[in-house]
């Protein structure tokens, strides 16, 4: 097991990825970090961020260090700044362990309140035999120099915020006609996806990819937060090298819930990471 301190910290890496899901241990099974501002959509900070700093502490408490699985319930709005995480093993064994872990902030009356509560398998995925055998198929869609991102509209794009500086997003074009006022009515989402400051991708930041992109409500017409009230994240292997494609559906909005299905393929074709949540819209 890696101990986290203050010192592992300053050689975690040079990304803002890195620097900003860093964790630091404060006892056995207890971490404290500050939540960084440069990952919000609005005033609400990002789900996919959120997940991967518990994945980082889970991945510091349990003898083995890749997600294989994670689910997370979001209990109440995150906020930038300080934040406390506590982890328990639930079981160990000799390919997986698994554990949970809760991340809760001090409320304006000084009350502890639980943000997000996630229970977690983790592996080796070096480790996993190279047989897969499946029907999916990479998402297709133009090259990133056809793409576009919130760079390149004339003004900002409705809804993005301070995530977008530290993502490198390029949009399917038929993916965009929220962007130009005329979505679609199919909820889809299509992106090239890195890291602005060219990271190459790991078991951590696929969760944050899985959450990255513009809501699919956008495209069905639907504007405003689309809050995130459950994500699972399957990590099938680890990325190659270079960009990641990430392709997400809704076949269902209901009641005022969607659910988002997304896979993550990496540079060799390859599925690396699967999720789904269920997402809360405000309509009317």
């Amino acid at each position: 097991m890696t101990q986290v301190t203050e010192a592992t910290q300053a050689t975690v890496g040079d990304s803002e990825f890195d620097r900003d899901t860093a964790v630091t241990r404060r006892d056995e099974g207890v971490y404290d970090i500050d939540l960084s501002a440069g990952w919000t959509i609005i005033s609400a900070v990002n789900g996919g961020y959120l997940l991967a700093v518990l994945g980082r502490a889970l991945a510091d408490a349990l003898p083995h260090s890749d997600p294989f699985t994670i689910s997370a319930h979001y209990l109440t709005a995150s906020r930038p700044g300080p934040a406390v995480i506590r982890t328990d093993v639930v079981r160990t064994g000799r390919t997986l362990s698994t554990g949970q872990a809760s991340l809760f902030q001090y409320d304006e009356d000084g009350h502890e309140v639980e943000r997000i509560r996630v229970l977690a398998s983790y592996g080796d995925l070096d480790s996993l035999p190279d047989d897969v055998r499946t029907t999916a198929q990479p998402p297709v869609f133009p090259p990133m120099e056809d793409c576009f991102g919130p760079q390149d509209g004339p003004t900002p794009v409705s809804g993005s915020s301070a995530i977008t500086e530290r993502l490198m997003l390029k949009l399917d074009p038929s993916t965009l006609g929220w962007a130009l006022g005329a979505p679609s009515g199919k909820g889809e989402m299509r992106a090239w996806f890195g890291l602005a400051d060219g990271r190459d991708a790991d078991p951590l930041s696929l969760l944050l990819a899985v959450d990255a992109l513009p809501p699919t409500a956008f495209e069905l017409g639907i504007s405003g937060w689309v809050p995130t009230v459950e994500l699972t994240v399957h990590v099938r292997s680890r990325p190659a090298p270079g960009p990641l494609r990430v392709s997400i559906t809704t076949r269902n909005l209901a009641g005022g819930f969607l659910e988002e299905d997304a896979e993550v393929w990496d540079s060799a074709d390859r599925l690396v990471a699967q999720s789904r949540q269920l997402a809360r819209v405000r309509l009317g």
